[in-house]
């Protein structure tokens, strides 16, 4: 019986989504990659978010969960983190202190040659 509740507890444990992944799961569903980027990268003047300290970016996303902003472009952020509860703003700025960008994804297969005289 001992066995069995330690397999359990152990398989519970690979099965769990790190707080990492859970992380990057609130990035996509949230949107955060519009603004941000797919590899928070930070788009147009909107600032990166890769490898930032994990915790000014708590205190700034719980700074605009409560309603406030600094400057009128941060205030677009308070709809975003209004809905975060304390353990989403864990793991999603776990994600984005610890990212780490794929080195071999490719957007797209380079290997693709087009042939005909496109399908006239």
């Amino acid at each position: 019986m001992r066995f069995f509740v330690l397999f359990i507890l152990s398989l519970s444990t690979l099965l769990a989504k790190t707080a990492y992944e859970e992380g990057a799961n609130i990035y996509v569903q949230k949107g955060c990659y519009s603004c941000h980027g797919n590899t928070l990268e930070g788009l147009h003047q909107y600032p990166h978010l890769a490898n930032r300290a994990k915790g000014y970016m708590t205190y700034k996303l719980k700074y605009f969960r409560e309603g406030k902003a600094d400057t009128q472009q941060q205030e677009m952020m308070i709809t975003f983190a209004k809905g975060l509860s304390d353990k989403d703003i864990d793991n999603l700025t776990t994600y984005m202190y610890e990212y780490v960008e794929e080195k071999n994804k490719q957007s797209y297969d380079d290997s693709f040659s087009a042939e005909g005289d496109g399908g006239s």
